[in-house]
């Protein structure tokens, strides 16, 4: 939980601007806070000080400029006596809290029934501990903001969800050899998401594979592949090697994809074997 340096604790995350749908959410739920302080006969400086929170960020959440965390809309419910209208806001919250592009990411992964990628620079995000996507989203040049790390954060922990689902996704990953070798973040950070990796590699709906380094030509070689397929028979697809980069539903244009990620898997290193390779790897590190 991030700190104002008056010591209160700051209530979410500033609005992106270009991103209209959670402003207009934001907005509304600002003003429904207002009126529910006000309707209390409760002031700005009173109320912030009640819930924990700063004047001017309780302002900002009020004014449509902030999103707050749901621990804000908890804390308000119960010092303005809401009955629980305030808190079931949240539900609203949890659809614009994360960047616009990863709610959308997210949208489509809930959807589908499965999911392949073949990733070349990190581990799938599906697959990050906490701590290791916060070093990454720390490392990030120019850097994010303190704020902004926290956001992607919890926006990319939110979309592990998947993994609750009944049925689950059917979940093929393929991880070139170099984003094993690479201990991101510390030894012990690496340590728990190599532990992770093996914990998740061996789900029944999840097929874990290493593409091995000594493989000096393969069908991966353009750049990283992501196909999701949705239960209604459509997909979208994306590459960087393919169409520019932009995601694809075409249905000759998925085929491609398809056609080049099958060999990949092909190429790759069995699950079991790969398995062994990363015990092989935590055993090392």
């Amino acid at each position: 939980m991030s700190v104002d340096s008056d010591g209160t604790e700051e209530p979410g995350w500033d609005v992106d601007p270009e991103d209209e749908q959670g402003a207009a959410v934001v907005a509304a739920l600002g003003r429904q806070l207002k009126a529910w302080r006000e309707a209390a006969g409760m002031r700005v400086a009173e109320f912030g000080a009640r819930i924990q929170y700063g004047e001017d960020q309780v302002r900002k959440v009020e004014a449509g400029k902030r999103i707050p965390r749901p621990e804000y809309l908890d804390r308000s419910d119960e010092v303005l006596g809401a009955g629980g209208k305030i808190s079931a806001m949240r539900t609203d919250l949890e659809q614009v809290r994360y960047p616009k592009r990863v709610r959308d990411l997210a949208k489509m992964e809930r959807r589908a029934v499965e999911i392949g990628a073949y990733h070349i620079h990190g581990i799938h995000g599906l697959l990050q501990t906490e701590e290791y996507a916060r070093a990454l989203f720390e490392m990030r040049q120019p850097a994010y903001s303190r704020d902004e790390v926290e956001r992607y954060v919890a926006a990319r922990m939110a979309r592990c969800s998947i993994f609750d689902r009944d049925p689950a996704p059917a979940l093929s990953i393929v991880q070139e050899e170099a984003t094993l070798r690479r201990p991101i973040g510390g030894t012990m950070v690496w340590r728990r998401q190599l532990e992770r990796l093996l914990e998740v590699g061996k789900l029944r709906n999840v097929s874990l594979q290493v593409m091995p380094l000594d493989l000096t030509v393969h069908a991966g070689m353009d750049g990283g592949i992501e196909v999701l397929k949705f239960g209604d028979g459509t997909a979208v697809g994306r590459s960087e090697g393919a169409f520019a980069g932009r995601p694809v539903s075409d249905l000759r244009q998925l085929r491609l994809l398809e056609l080049r990620y099958g060999m990949i898997r092909a190429q790759a290193l069995t699950p079991q074997a790969s398995l062994a390779f990363i015990e092989q790897a935590l055993g090392e590190t």
